[in-house]
């Protein structure tokens, strides 16, 4: 900058040549070149520009043009906050500080969002009036958005997280999305519902439901909107431009301007059944979309899907717990029932053997004959009561077959209709007995069915000895 300022023609200037200039300038600019932090000299009533290395980064793209040119002209679009601090500085002789003052700045062809700690410093002329401004820049802009990037990755680690149903992971993650309506202006989640082929809205930031851009489900043939289908097949970001052309109405976030651009970020299943989502996300338009707003918007995807999936994890762990207890239970009604029904036919067969010795014993000692039909009817009593005990045993051991996964079901074409028909007719009169009515519905199927006949048999037996059982 020093070889530039030296070789620049300042006659072109209210300055006027260099050899003229009074030596509270050259001292100023000289202070003002040798240092490594960005600064600038303003001077003159037009306060003309002279800047050193350190500050070309501030200027961007307004350098080389901007050396010598009026500070008003230079800074033209921050001329309403900048101005009036220089004012003080010059027409009050006193100096301003500001900390991390937000400057929509238009350096690089686009207006852009920065934060500068900056203070102007009144210089002294010859004379003693106030001959300009000299100035130390600090750029907070890097610091700034990261601490509020941080913030919302910390709001999001802490809050969603501890989300326990789908529904709530995406409604406590998008209320974390509105803490940073800076760089999220508005922010929609969805749900990918594969069956149906499309998207659902479960959640959003900033923006209202119903609004345009925001319907409650997208079909993935309908890209009017949102490249929803590109993006879910191939897992890559998908980039929407020109949205303030096409939408009226948009949602601004902390900006006075809507944004004219949005990402839609895939939110990736855990694992094969996982959920997978689809994350929309208005970009800040006072920002170039670079690998560092890229990577925060990444960033924010994976703990949204992390959410996602602790809340997927802790539903299948409740119904599993579910599923354990209803287990038990029913083992415990199982196990009771079993109880219940072996002391019955045990019951009927101890009393016909209790008979039986009795007899014999009388035959014994020749108190008695032993009556043959008597004798019959006893042992009849207890082999039946018996071959009952053992169809419970057996029940039992299929029971604990179907648990072990050791079950084997032998399946052979069988006409289903009418093996049903006769089965239940076997309760029949049992049923009309009691004054009830049994009423079998079975026409006959068009072709033979594969089942396990015994197995069938059980189901149906069961099914209708329960009922009659407990239809009172």
């Amino acid at each position: 900058m020093a070889r530039l300022m030296r070789s620049h023609d300042w006659s072109q200037t209210s300055l006027g040549s260099p050899e003229q200039w009074p030596q509270s300038l050259k001292t100023a600019a000289r202070i003002m070149v040798t240092s490594r932090q960005a600064m600038f000299v303003w001077w003159g009533e037009n306060l003309i520009n002279l800047y050193n290395d350190a500050y070309r980064a501030i200027l961007g793209g307004k350098h080389p043009q901007a050396l010598g040119q009026p500070a008003a002209v230079v800074w033209r679009e921050i001329w309403g906050q900048v101005g009036s601090r220089a004012e003080i500085a010059l027409r009050q002789n006193q100096g301003t500080y500001d900390e991390a003052l937000l400057l929509i700045m238009e350096r690089n062809g686009y207006p852009e969002e920065t934060y500068y700690t900056f203070s102007y410093s009144p210089v002294p002329n010859d004379d003693g009036s106030i001959g300009g401004i000299i100035c130390a820049n600090t750029d907070d802009t890097s610091r700034i958005i990261g601490e509020r990037q941080l913030a919302l990755l910390k709001e999001l680690a802490a809050k969603a997280v501890d989300a326990r149903t789908f529904d709530e992971a995406c409604t406590l993650s998008a209320s974390c999305l509105k803490t940073n309506p800076y760089d999220l202006p508005f922010a929609l989640l969805y749900l990918v519902d594969s069956d149906r082929q499309c998207a659902v809205l479960a959640g959003t930031s900033g923006i209202e439901r119903g609004h345009a851009i925001a319907p409650a489900a997208v079909a993935f043939a309908d890209d009017s909107i949102w490249p929803f289908a590109e993006v879910v097949k191939s897992q890559q970001m998908g980039w929407v431009a020109d949205l303030a052309a096409r939408f009226e109405n948009l949602p601004r976030g902390a900006w006075d301007r809507s944004p004219h651009q949005a990402v839609v970020v895939p939110i990736a299943p855990s694992g094969r059944m996982g959920q997978a989502g689809i994350l929309v996300v208005g970009l800040n338009p006072f920002r170039r979309f670079d690998d560092s707003y890229r990577g925060f918007i990444n960033l924010v995807s994976a703990q949204i899907a992390a959410s996602i999936a602790n809340a997927q994890a802790y539903e299948e762990e409740r119904k599993r717990a579910e599923s354990l207890a209803e287990l038990d239970q029913a083992k415990t009604i199982f196990f009771s029932n079993v109880s219940h029904e072996f002391r019955t036919p045990l019951t009927l067969m101890l009393n016909p053997l209790e008979d039986t010795l009795a007899s014999l014993e009388a035959w014994e000692s020749g108190r008695a004959p032993i009556p043959p039909a008597v004798l019959k009817e006893q042992v009849q009593i207890a082999y039946r009561n018996s071959q009952r005990l053992l169809k419970l045993v057996n029940t039992l051991l299929d029971f604990s077959r179907i648990e072990a996964g050791r079950i084997q079901a032998v399946y052979e074409p069988t006409d289903l209709a009418m093996l049903t028909a006769d089965l239940a007719g076997v309760f029949r009169s049992a049923i009309e007995r009691a004054g009830m009515h049994l009423q079998i519905d079975c026409p006959p199927l068009p072709e033979p069915t594969y089942v396990d006949r015994e197995m069938w048999e059980k189901i149906v037996l069961n099914l209708i000895s329960n009922a009659f059982k407990f239809t009172f």
